[in-house]
Order: structure tokens, then sequence, then C-alpha cells
């Protein structure tokens, strides 16, 4: 399937509910509204397509860029490939859930992901820990350094509360992720996220919430998850 074939069966999934749940979100035009699922079919028939890819993200469509990252090939993208992605990411659910998600399945994920963490922008250091939360969540715990990872856990410690909105909801999720997913310092993520203690989440023109991670890892203990792993993290 070409570029143009594959936007027009995109259209054809248009959903004005989808649409509008997205742009509440952030998305804005051009968009036509898709949801996840019915582009499964479509990825099924063209598989990993990097050039299709990078067309359909450079058109600035919600839609498009996240179908891009679906049937992206995350192991021949360059650093450049994903600076250049992330220029395009206009809200979170272009950073976190498709640049960052196709971050976590690439050799580089974690060399990327240090410096869009350490960058002081907001979106490409919330990409860069949610990338870590999609590795942490996948892959064995012996691809990891801890002492890196236990650092990266005194960082959210000491800035969590001082960080833009968006990045803040990715450390909070990058604790959960640790204390669910990262089986040796559990108990450190158990710590930091009583230190953090309540996090005020702003989202849009919504009402501002406060999550407390530590109820979140409490749960998880409950159901007797920890250790859980995905075997897949993109769609």
């Amino acid at each position: 399937m070409d570029f143009e074939m594959v936007m027009q069966e995109l259209e054809a999934l248009s959903k004005e509910r989808m649409k509008k749940i997205y742009i509440s979100n952030g998305a804005h035009e051009p968009l036509f509204g898709v949801t996840t699922g019915e582009m499964k079919p479509l990825a099924k028939k063209i598989k990993k397509n990097q050039p299709l890819a990078d067309q359909l993200y450079a058109t600035g469509n919600y839609d498009a860029m996240y179908f891009a990252g679906v049937i992206a090939d995350p192991m021949i993208m360059t650093e450049e490939h994903f600076e250049r992605w992330m220029d395009g990411a206009y809200f979170y659910m272009l950073s976190d859930f498709v640049v960052a998600v196709t971050l976590s399945e690439a050799d580089i994920a974690q060399a990327v992901a240090d410096k869009w963490i350490n960058s002081g922008d907001e979106l490409r250091m919330s990409a860069g820990w949610s990338c870590y939360c999609w590795l942490l969540g996948n892959r064995p715990d012996r691809e990891f350094s801890t002492s890196k990872i236990a650092d990266m856990l005194e960082q959210v410690d000491m800035t969590i509360h001082h960080s833009p909105d968006r990045t803040k909801i990715s450390m909070n999720n990058f604790v959960y992720t640790v204390g669910l997913s990262y089986i040796p310092l559990h108990d450190k993520a158990i710590e930091i996220a009583q230190n953090i203690g309540s996090v005020e989440i702003m989202k849009g023109t919504k009402k501002s919430s406060l999550s407390l991670v530590s109820e979140r890892i409490q749960k998880e203990i409950d159901k007797g998850r920890i250790g859980f792993k995905r075997k897949y993290v993109r769609c």
C-alpha cells in the first residue's frame, strides 16, 4: 500500500466521537479520529515500512502520525530520526505514546531517552521518562543498571514538584513502573513514592487532580502483580 492509499483508508475509518476525544486531549486539525483497534488490520497488511512511516508522520495529521509509529522500524531509525519525530510531536499523545513507544524498541533507547530527560524541554523530558516506563515494563531486569535507575528515582524525588506538568506525570509513572516491574528497586520505589507524596496533575483546561503513586503501587502489590512485564509495547 502506498501513502495515498493509507491516507484514504484512515479517513474511511474516521469517527467524529474519537476526533472530539483526541481534540479534548490536545490534538488539533488535521486529524480523522481513528481508534487504535481499527488500525490493526491495516498494520498487518503493511507490517514495518519506515519510508512510509516517515511520509505519514510528516503530514502533521494526528492519526497518520500515530499509525506511523505502528509501522515504523525502530531498529533502523537513527537518533536524528527520533529527534525529527520529537520536533513534530506537538502534544503528549504523540511524544509519550508514539515517539517514546517507538524509541523503546530501539537499541539506542536509553541513550536518547537520557538526553531528553535532561533537555529542559517539557515534551522531550516527558518522552524520556515515558520511554523508560515502556522499557522497564517490557524488557528483562538484567538489561538495566540498578545504580542508574536508583539515581533516576532520586532525581524524581528531588525535582518532580518543580517540573513542568506533563513531565511531572511521566516522572510519577516512572516511579510506579519501577515499583511494579523492576524488582531490584521495588522497595526503593516505594520509599520514593512515600517521599514525594501527592503530586498535583494539571490536564489542560480540566481541573487539576492529585496523584498518590504509593497507592497505585500498593494496589499492584495487593493483586500480586509485582514483576509484571508486557509481552509487547507497540500495538
